[in-house]
């Protein structure tokens, strides 16, 4: 089953990897392809739900969860994509390169898209 809500993206499922965003048509490169508010909270409030694992650092001690698939995208040290905060606590998405149909979207965890630190959790590409 897969669930959308844009004319660029879906939600599928990845066999032993869990869910992941999917480009339903070729996103171009530069293509702002998704803008999505952000639900800010404190992170004490927050941090031993399973939520936690779909939050961005958002400042001193909060985080925010981004509406929309903003918190849906998987990790890659390669990705075809990359975030940008906006103000009015908004998220923008952008291709980096053209995305292919079929082509699952991802970001760099870190922000920056050439960022190699290590994140939280094992990563296999």
């Amino acid at each position: 089953m897969s669930l959308q809500q844009s004319e660029y993206l879906e939600i599928r499922r990845i066999p032993g990897k869990g869910r992941g965003v999917f480009a339903r048509v070729l996103i171009p490169k530069g293509t702002v392809f998704e803008t999505v508010p952000m639900l800010v909270c404190k992170q004490k409030d927050i941090l031993e739900s399973t939520l936690m694992n779909y939050v961005y650092a958002w400042g001193a001690d909060t985080v925010g969860v981004a509406l929309g698939y903003g918190s849906m995208y998987n990790h890659s040290y390669k990705p075809n994509a990359r975030y940008f905060d906006l103000p009015l606590q908004r998220k923008e998405f952008v291709a980096l390169r053209d995305i292919q149909p079929g082509e699952e979207v991802t970001i760099n965890y870190n922000g920056e898209p050439k960022d190699k630190k290590a994140v939280w959790f094992e990563v296999k590409e």
